[in-house]
């Protein structure tokens, strides 16, 4: 392996952490909205916080952080 593949996989390995990253801001968000729409019997706000959910998991199911 040379000096270039090593740099490319740690940029890979790099920007794979920083959309972990990103991935777990959005779940933490989106837990919120979703409380705060259970809370107030907010039905639609229910029902697309639960997709973006969806989403968020199964991305996070491909980077196998989950």
């Amino acid at each position: 392996m040379n000096l270039k593949q090593v740099m490319n996989t740690s940029k890979k390995r790099d920007v794979q952490q920083q959309r972990l990253n990103v991935l777990r801001l959005e779940l933490d968000y989106e837990l919120a909205v979703l409380f705060e729409a259970i809370q107030t019997k907010n039905k639609e706000t229910q029902t697309k916080s639960k997709q973006k959910l969806v989403s968020i998991r199964e991305e996070l199911i491909r980077m196998k952080a989950l």
